[in-house]
């Protein structure tokens, strides 16, 4: 083929391709590791915005004092089910069900002092970009699998928008559905009460012969916004809204769940049997101990109020799946934007730590430890098998059987799908 004959986009990635080549010792370029693909279907992924601190979480270690200014634990630790593996003594109801989990608790990147550029860096995979807008890693899996019924969206955010969930790049079509309110459904699928069915498939009707009558548009963002809409309208019906109807759970079921954060987490369960791919829970309500995650000083005083919270809704979250059936096809993972050092601020509570902290991975099929990676004895460096932000990125692409090295393209440029990540073995052998 003559050099003219390429195309811009195949230059690019054969030159990107290249320039990999060359960069990489000859044998690491002549036998690339075999691709690794699970068998899960969905994702639940957990946010916990603020910054969970690891070592009152799923790393302890000796316990502190925050008066005497003495770093470490600000609770005991306590044995789970895995021997060797223990957590903070408020994640009682987690302890025994580690068999089943994997506390990642080696993840580290670059990012310490910034709420916002953390969270975009554990949403993206990335850094905050002044060229390319990138994709969140829901977005990245709806791109790559879309819904696993045609009766679901793709992708659902409880919580808050935020342009860090959104697709970037990929365009609108890849973007998620959204709502605060667990007792009803995304605002506008639902059907004004003044507007009965029979109106609502006039309407229908009439758009139909309207498409039928025009020319396709060409325009990408007018195509990602009619795909919208027909979603919109095939999701509008009583067969997806039914999912928000929480009272059709058993009393008890509901009760073990817990409070709101733990209705949240009923109804991503709810949302994947109904087909939805991904879905992101937020878990970051203030009230509880007045600053969320995010304990400086006096936040840290009632910092256990939101672990026995978690610790309630995931452990319910869990068994609900096994009993179902569930737990092999859908991955769970809690993750924040960075973690807390061990160390006590003046009023009492910690900073923050990027360059070791834990994100946690259950179900999935996947072979747990309980524990992968090792920090020091105060959580403060790692020690063995460190885990980027892409890497932990290739290891949920590649549970639910998405190439994790292949390409995207931003137009005509490649972007690779984690940024050279490599999946956690371990936990697929």
């Amino acid at each position: 083929m003559k050099q003219s004959e390429i195309t811009r986009r195949e230059y690019l990635a054969t030159g990107a391709a290249l320039a990999c080549g060359l960069a990489m010792p000859h044998s690491a370029a002549a036998t690339p590791s075999p691709l690794i693909k699970g068998k899960a279907e969905h994702v639940i992924s957990v946010w916990l915005g603020g910054g969970m601190g690891q070592i009152d979480t799923f790393d302890p270690k000796r316990k502190g004092d925050p008066v005497k200014k003495i770093p470490g634990s600000y609770y005991n630790s306590i044995d789970t089910a895995v021997p060797g593996v223990q957590l903070c003594e408020h994640l009682h109801q987690l302890a025994p069900l580690m068999d089943r989990v994997t506390a990642v608790r080696t993840v580290n990147h670059g990012v310490i002092d910034e709420h916002a550029a953390a969270t975009n860096r554990m949403h993206t995979g990335r850094p905050i970009s002044g060229t390319v807008t990138y994709p969140s890693l829901g977005s990245l899996i709806t791109h790559e699998r879309g819904p696993a019924s045609d009766a679901a969206p793709p992708y659902v955010l409880i919580g808050y928008p935020n342009i860090t969930r959104g697709p970037g790049f990929l365009g609108a079509k890849d973007g998620y559905l959204y709502l605060t309110d667990t007792t009803q459904g995304p605002a506008g699928l639902s059907r004004p009460e003044h507007i009965t069915l029979d109106r609502q498939n006039r309407r229908e009707q009439l758009l139909s012969q309207l498409h039928k009558g025009s020319p396709a548009p060409q325009a990408q963002r007018i195509q990602d916004y009619e795909t919208a809409i027909a979603q919109s309208l095939r999701l509008s019906g009583p067969d997806f809204n039914q999912a928000f109807e929480l009272d059709k759970e058993p009393a008890a079921l509901r009760m073990r769940y817990g409070g709101e954060f733990g209705q949240r987490c009923l109804l991503s369960r709810r949302l994947i049997q109904q087909g939805v791919r991904f879905i992101e829970v937020s878990h970051n309500l203030n009230f509880l101990n007045g600053a969320g995650w995010d304990v400086h000083n006096e936040g840290i005083l009632n910092q256990h109020e939101l672990i026995k919270e978690m610790d309630t809704a995931i452990s319910a979250l869990i068994e609900d799946l096994e009993e179902k059936k569930l737990l092999d096809k859908t991955l769970i993972m809690i993750s924040s934007e960075f973690g807390r050092p061990p160390s006590f601020d003046s009023g009492g509570g910690r900073g923050h730590q990027g360059s070791a902290f834990s994100c946690v991975l259950a179900g999935g099929g996947l072979a747990h430890k309980g524990a992968y990676g090792e920090t020091d004895e105060l959580s403060k460096k790692i020690t063995k098998d460190p885990v980027s932000v892409p890497d932990l990125f290739a290891t949920v692409l590649a549970s639910v059987g998405i190439d994790y090295t292949k390409n995207l393209y931003d137009g005509d440029r490649p972007v690779p799908m984690t940024d050279g990540g490599q999946p956690i073995n371990a936990l697929f052998s």
